[in-house]
């Protein structure tokens, strides 16, 4: 997966999976281009070589498999993963793992060219208005 860094090297080894609004990893050019959403633009890449969708769950890093049982995880990996998925539309970058994990599932079961527009939808709003970071 393509993207721009945003964290001090080995920012895994020294902290969560996830990352919160006032995480001390984030570089201050990091802030930046994650506030805006910048470091997510190479991901294009991967979309127009068929390895990621627009919409779909967040890759997650292979020592996150932990974080989910065999079903899950089966279920989870049955979609392609997005530059935008609906946690990040509804939570961006708050809420707990356990929501984000319970959006991913729920995203798989109501896949549809129309839920994947509403999700786009809600993504801008993120972005552009209220709860954009």
């Amino acid at each position: 997966m393509l993207k721009f860094r945003s964290m001090v090297k080995n920012a895994a080894s020294i902290g969560p999976y996830f990352t919160s609004t006032s995480d001390p990893r984030i570089t201050r050019v990091g802030r930046f281009i994650r506030r805006t959403s910048i470091d997510e633009l190479p991901q294009i890449l991967n979309v127009l070589r068929g390895d990621m969708s627009l919409v779909g769950p967040r890759p997650d890093v292979p020592a996150q498999r932990a974080l989910y049982s065999d079903a899950d995880w089966a279920q989870r990996c049955s979609v392609r993963p997005g530059i935008t998925g609906l946690a990040q539309a509804l939570l961006r970058s708050e809420g707990t793992e356990a929501q984000r994990l319970a959006l991913d599932l729920r995203y798989t079961r109501e896949v549809s060219v129309w839920f994947d527009l509403k999700i786009m939808a809600w993504t801008l709003g993120r972005l552009t208005g209220k709860g954009s970071n």
